[in-house]
């Protein structure tokens, strides 16, 4: 009797089960159920298709609203621009491809592991609360693609990461207010192989690919059977562009290897090498006392220095113009920026240079309620004032220029499009140069407070320099997070040296 029971058993569970229906509830039609569940009826094929078809973004602003401004971009002038609105006045709404700030004059030093990436990156939605809060205010990532000043809008795409990613939505966000502050692109100068083979040093992902590339070619030159041909031009990094990113990258580079390559790759050490390629004078803008002392250091702490103009890139070389080939394993691009594509696309007047040109008031004069700030504008000739330089500090006090003038055009009731035409704007913008600062390496810098390369000013150079420029650019870090990442970075580099993990 036992048997036939395990044969019974047997048979059932060699049976093919019932298929599964997906409605849980088998007695009733699904669309009982979407009804059920819904308070609109179904709509038929006519009716989502029209859904499909209606155009998404945010309409323009109705009565009742808050006043919308929408800005683009989210570096050094657009994010102290949100920082300083008034969210009581304003609705916000941030359209960017990447969802935080980068605080550049810091980022050379992620390249090499003095700093972790991290510390050098504040997210948008720390930066101005509202964008994470309030109903009207949104944060975007998406690139502008168009404006409409006629319309009072901008065509967005949204960004994807790779090709197997959903495809990018494209979306229309209406404005009150439009402050273009989309900053500026590397120059290549039209040289063959440079976007190819080069790497720019300007976003996070630029300091991670280089501190990824450095790590590797130690690693692999470090492999049995590599020829010491080979072994020497992995182990070669080139710098093009002598200002103040490519000069403190050489000066941080030339630190990690004394410090810390000679202990932790001691067959290679010897092969290591860094080498500046400048067309003129490193550092111009600085005094000449400081970059005669900056010269003598980085020659000293190993870094080559060479003078010419790079005529072409190739995937392991690039050649000069005088014809001489400069093999290379690390390219590191840093030779100027200029406007993007998108602002030489936009048909409005352009201040010498290409940006996008401006009044006094930081106003886009040709447009009605649009303003430009930082790297992508410039004040236009019939102002009679000179384009200010793309530095961080000019971009940054435009952001707080503007955003003080906008909350008091909204104060007076100007906020709305088109009705801020007759206000008094007070004061315009007028901006003081407060001097410039740059690391070299080995515990030291230089300090230049002139006012301008003519002018007469404190001007200093060594340990009590590159004690200033921590100083400063440590109170300069947006927020008390990033300033206590920092801190503990730089305790931490100089107890146990610099984290070579390649993550």
């Amino acid at each position: 009797m036992t048997m036939a029971w395990f044969r019974n058993l047997k048979k059932l569970s060699l049976t093919k089960p019932p298929l599964r229906s997906t409605n849980p509830h088998p007695f009733l039609p699904s669309t009982f159920l979407l009804s059920h569940f819904s308070s609109h009826p179904i709509p038929d094929a006519a009716a989502e298709a029209a859904e499909l078809s209606r155009p998404p973004g945010l309409g323009p602003t109705v009565s009742g609203e808050k006043p919308r401004v929408v800005v683009l971009g989210s570096g050094w002038a657009g994010c102290r621009l949100m920082k300083g609105l008034d969210t009581s006045i304003y609705d916000v709404v941030c359209v960017s491809p990447r969802n935080h700030m980068v605080f550049t004059p810091l980022l050379a030093s992620t390249c090499v592991g003095t700093l972790e990436f991290r510390s050098v990156a504040e997210p948008i939605g720390r930066i101005q609360p509202s964008i994470s809060r309030e109903p009207g205010s949104y944060f975007f990532l998406a690139n502008c693609t168009s404006v409409n000043t006629d319309e009072h809008s901008v065509q967005c795409e949204t960004v994807t990461d790779g090709l197997n990613t959903l495809k990018p939505w494209r979306f229309k966000l209406s404005y009150d207010k439009l402050i273009i502050a989309l900053g500026s692109q590397p120059l290549t100068f039209g040289i063959h192989g440079v976007k190819e083979h080069a790497i720019f040093l300007r976003e996070v992902y630029h300091a991670q690919e280089i501190r990824r590339k450095l790590l590797l070619n130690l690693m692999l030159s470090d492999v049995p059977g590599i020829s010491v041909e080979e072994k020497r031009r992995l182990l070669h990094c080139v710098v093009v562009g002598g200002g103040p990113t490519g000069v403190e990258f050489s000066g941080e580079l030339s630190d990690f290897i004394i410090k810390d390559v000679t202990q932790r790759y001691a067959h290679v050490k010897d092969y290591i090498q860094v080498t500046l390629i400048e067309a003129n004078e490193i550092l111009s803008s600085f005094d000449d006392r400081l970059r005669h002392y900056a010269t003598k250091q980085l020659t000293k702490s190993g870094v080559q220095l060479v003078r010419g103009i790079v005529k072409d890139v190739k995937p392991q070389s690039i050649i000069l113009n005088d014809g001489s080939e400069v093999p290379y394993g690390l390219l590191v691009w840093s030779t100027g920026v200029g406007p993007s594509p998108f602002v030489n696309s936009l048909e409005v007047p352009k201040s010498p240079g290409g940006r996008i040109g401006i009044d006094e008031w930081l106003r886009v004069p040709a447009v009605e309620d649009v303003f430009a700030i930082g790297d992508c504008s410039g004040f236009l000739e019939s102002t009679g004032k000179q384009v200010l330089p793309a530095l961080a500090q000019v971009a940054e006090r435009q952001g707080k220029y503007l955003a003080a003038l906008l909350n008091k055009i909204g104060k007076e009731g100007g906020g709305r499009a088109g009705s801020g035409k007759d206000l008094e704007l007070g004061d315009p913008f007028v901006y003081k140069h407060l001097g410039s600062m740059a690391t070299i390496g080995r515990y030291k810098a230089l300090v230049d407070l002139r006012q301008s390369k003519e002018a007469k000013g404190i001007s200093m150079a060594g340990f009590l320099s590159w004690f200033v420029w921590r100083s400063a650019y440590l109170t300069r870090v947006i927020s008390w997070r990033n300033r206590l990442y920092v801190a503990v970075n730089w305790a931490t580099t100089f107890i146990f040296g610099r984290d070579i993990s390649r993550i």
